[in-house]
């Protein structure tokens, strides 16, 4: 089947959307378009279920959001380092939310004994995760809920990676204020859940390293 060129739909949703904006708000996008002046720092997964600034009721300019497989956080990865460097240096945000969902596809597909392709290069980071807490997840009799667990597991693993950058490192030591808060959404009550997991100094996230070791 030939793919269709036209999304003419797409556009008249476009144009519906910007003529109600203007119509609730005159002058949103004259403001928009001066500058984006957002206080959080969304790092989430590219699932098309978990839109960020629907689930925290933001408006455009108010959230600026980085996006992968999984909510990943890896040293290696120039795309996600340069925008928290952007977020953190020169949008001056205040709030870094590393944001997990339960029921992530790639979570799930990292736990499989199986090939996916080209992604279990990048899933390897959650299977080396769910191998250091073998322990506690080999205890849950269910699979949903090993699942579930390895899902908030993996948050708390991003955001100690986040923590542990030069970016966060340089900005803590500069004494620029920049909390790292791990959340997670559940696709079935539309709800976010604190796991609890928030620093916002390296001696937290010290702390938080050594807690999670035993774990």
């Amino acid at each position: 089947m030939t793919p269709v060129k036209n999304l003419a739909h797409l556009f008249e949703n476009n144009q519906k959307w910007a003529a109600q904006t203007c119509q609730s708000c005159p002058d949103f996008f004259s403001r928009l378009a001066a500058q984006q002046n957002p206080d959080y720092l969304w790092i989430g997964c590219s699932d098309s279920r978990v839109p960020a600034n629907e689930i925290v009721g933001l408006l455009p300019g108010e959230l600026f959001v980085h996006r992968n497989v999984g909510n990943l956080v890896i040293h290696t990865d120039m795309n996600c380092l340069s925008a928290l460097q952007y977020a953190v240096d020169l949008l001056k945000i205040k709030h870094v939310i590393v944001c997990g969902h339960y029921g992530c596809g790639g979570i799930a597909a990292a736990m499989e004994d199986r090939p996916h392709g080209l992604v279990d290069n990048w899933l390897r980071h959650v299977r080396d995760i769910a191998h250091r807490n073998h322990a506690e997840l080999d205890a849950i009799p269910k699979d949903a809920e090993r699942l579930r667990r390895l899902c908030e597991l993996n948050v708390i693993d991003q955001v100690i990676n986040v923590g542990n950058t030069t970016i966060l490192q340089d900005a803590w030591g500069r004494g620029q204020p920049t909390a790292i808060h791990g959340w997670i959404y559940d696709l079935h009550d539309g709800l976010l859940r604190d796991l609890d997991v928030c620093v916002t100094s390296r001696m937290e996230l010290d702390s938080l390293q050594r807690k999670s070791k035993l774990c």
